[in-house]
């Protein structure tokens, strides 16, 4: 399972995390939340942005384009 190791990609998405990122429904500061992960079948738990009041999630880039881009690679060779 991928962790926030300090390194390369996974700096990148600790450093969203530490954004301030308004959630554009409830204009209310969003909060790192552990998420859990099911995408095309592959499973795996990282921090988010998610907003306290509707549950709305913010994916950093680092996170869409590294790891779920990961999963899709990893598919596409089998």
């Amino acid at each position: 399972m991928p962790t926030i190791d300090g390194g390369g990609r996974d700096q990148r998405i600790k450093e969203a995390l530490e954004k301030k990122v308004i959630c554009r429904r409830c204009q209310v500061e969003m909060v790192p939340k552990s998420t859990f992960f099911d995408y095309l079948g592959h499973n795996f738990h990282t921090e988010i942005l998610c907003c306290p009041k509707c549950g709305e999630v913010y994916l950093p880039e680092a996170l869409v384009k590294g790891r779920m881009a990961d999963v899709e690679r990893e598919l596409e060779d089998k």
